[in-house]
C-alpha cells in the first residue's frame, strides 16, 4: 500500500512539473516560424516579420489595410474575433489607448480572425478609431507563426518602429501593459 502512494504521488509531482513547463514555454516569446507567415497571403519567403509586413488585409468597409504603411511607429497588433468575449471586452481599452497615444506615433491594428458581416455588425454597435483588418481563419494560422501556438483569442504582438517583434501577448491585455508598451522603441 505505502509503495501504491509513492507511486500515485511521484505521478501526480512529474505531471505538475510537466504542465508547469507547458505552461512556463507556452506563455514566453518564441521564435517566429517563418514557414506558416511565408504560406499567409501576400506572404513572401525570407523571415517571418518580414513576411507580415508585406501582408494586406481588406477592411470592413472593403478598403486595403496594408501592413507596410504603418511602418515607423510602434505597432499593436491584435487578433479577436466578435464571438470572443475577453477579445471584445479588451477593445475599448484598446481603442481609448490608440486615443490617447496615435500623436505619439504608436499605432493599433486590429485582425479580426472572424466572418466579414459578423464584424460590421459589431464595429456598427460599437465603433472602434484604429484600423481594423479582416484575417477570416487564415488569421489564426497568421497569429501561431507570430507565437501564439495554440491559436488563442485575443493575442497581441507589438513591432518596434523598425519592424521588429518586441512582445507577443496572449489574452486579455491589461492597462499597465499597455502602458509598458508605449515606453518601447
Amino acid at each position: 500500500m505505502n509503495r501504491r502512494n509513492m507511486l500515485y504521488g511521484g505521478t501526480a509531482v512529474v505531471a505538475g512539473l510537466a504542465g508547469a513547463g507547458v505552461a512556463w514555454w507556452k506563455f514566453q516569446p518564441h521564435a517566429v516560424d517563418e514557414k506558416v507567415v511565408a504560406k499567409a497571403p501576400g506572404g513572401t519567403a525570407g523571415s517571418a516579420t518580414d513576411a507580415f509586413w508585406s501582408l494586406n488585409f481588406d477592411t470592413p468597409d472593403g478598403k486595403n489595410l496594408s501592413m507596410s504603411s504603418f511602418r515607423g511607429k510602434l505597432l499593436l497588433v491584435n487578433f479577436w474575433a466578435t464571438w470572443c468575449p475577453p477579445c471584445v471586452e479588451e477593445l475599448p481599452l484598446l481603442d481609448y489607448f490608440y486615443q490617447e497615444n496615435r500623436d505619439k506615433n504608436i499605432q493599433i491594428v486590429g485582425l479580426a480572425v472572424d466572418q466579414p458581416s459578423k464584424v460590421r455588425d459589431w464595429l456598427k454597435a460599437t465603433p472602434l478609431h484604429f484600423p481594423v483588418g479582416m484575417a477570416g481563419m487564415g488569421g489564426t494560422e497568421l497569429s501561431k507563426s507570430l507565437g501564439n501556438l495554440a491559436g488563442s483569442l485575443p493575442f497581441t504582438v507589438v513591432f518596434s518602429a523598425t519592424g521588429e517583434l518586441l512582445h507577443r501577448k496572449i489574452g486579455q491585455v491589461l492597462p499597465e501593459e499597455l502602458a509598458l508598451w508605449a515606453k518601447l522603441k
